[in-house]
């Protein structure tokens, strides 16, 4: 484990002091006058930052440090309950929706594939309709792989899917490792979607595919109306009722807001580099299935 990835492993607390510490050494600096003779020397010394962040540089690393640790935090928070949830706050469509995605890769006939963002393992369970050799689930959450570790067990399938615990925006596998990469409803919580989604495309064969599954705004009357009104005032109180967490399911309607959806999404697969771009709308555009194809060379 690199010291890196040791780093984001702190408690909320231990990263909230080392803000608090790294802002006080930056406004130090700022406030200090040098001779231009010294200022390369100076800036070293006063912009040192605490050990936990000396090799990040600059506020953006930092930030992205701490929202990558409290998604962790959220998920472990909820995992007892997250599928049943799920299930539920959908209405069990959900179940719907990953099988029509996964049928977007029946004519590919993969025989190794990538589950990013793999939560609980039900889309990795879902993709053993394929006849998959080999199926490899990570995720930041270790209790929610947990949760998948014994539902595979469960399914009989421990020797084909494996879980592990990685970060979707610095996969640990070689250039064209799988042939297909696939992700539902975790997207929309990468820190940085365009380095994620390269991440898959890296670790794509060419030829092979991907699939993501995510939630999208419906546009039609009254079906827009009776969404938003759901998913930022039903949705978030029932989650927080069941769950015990009162911030967990505030959190999916304002994911759901920014992510972007229909051409915009498809327009950053085409950048970075996924040719037949396609979008496959569900259940009135409540969710979007998206898919691509890395080029043959």
């Amino acid at each position: 484990m690199t010291e890196q990835t040791k780093n984001l492993h702190l408690s909320p607390v231990e990263v909230t002091k080392c803000i608090c510490k790294s802002r006080q050494k930056v406004k130090a600096w700022r406030t200090t006058s040098f001779p231009p003779s010294q200022v390369c020397g100076r800036r070293k010394e006063h912009l040192e930052l605490p050990p936990p962040f000396r090799i990040f540089h600059g506020r953006s690393s930092i930030r992205r440090v701490v929202q990558k640790q409290n998604i962790r935090s959220l998920f472990d928070s909820i995992a007892h309950r997250y599928d049943f949830l799920n299930h539920v706050l959908s209405g069990g469509t959900d179940y719907l929706w990953r099988r029509r995605a996964i049928d977007h890769l029946r004519d590919l006939h993969p025989l190794t594939i990538l589950d990013v963002a793999t939560g609980t393992a039900d889309f990795a369970l879902a993709a053993m309709q394929l006849g998959p050799q080999e199926v490899v689930g990570i995720d930041i959450s270790e209790q929610m792989l947990n949760r998948g570790r014994a539902k595979i067990i469960r399914r009989g399938f421990d020797r084909t899917i494996a879980l592990r615990t990685g970060d979707a925006e610095n996969l640990e596998f070689p250039n064209d490792r799988f042939d297909a990469a696939i992700v539902a409803f975790g997207a929309r919580n990468f820190e940085n979607l365009e380095r994620g989604l390269s991440e898959m495309f890296r670790t794509l064969r060419p030829g092979g595919r991907i699939v993501v599954l995510e939630f999208s705004r419906p546009s039609l009357f009254p079906v827009k109306q009776l969404y938003f009104f759901y998913f930022r005032r039903i949705l978030p109180l029932i989650g927080r009722i069941v769950s015990g967490d009162r911030q967990a399911y505030n959190h999916l309607p304002e994911t759901v807001m920014r992510f972007p959806q229909g051409e915009a999404f498809l327009a950053i697969l085409r950048k970075i580099g996924f040719a037949l771009a396609e979008d496959d709308r569900l259940t009135f555009g409540i969710a979007s299935i998206y898919t691509g194809t890395k080029p043959l060379r």
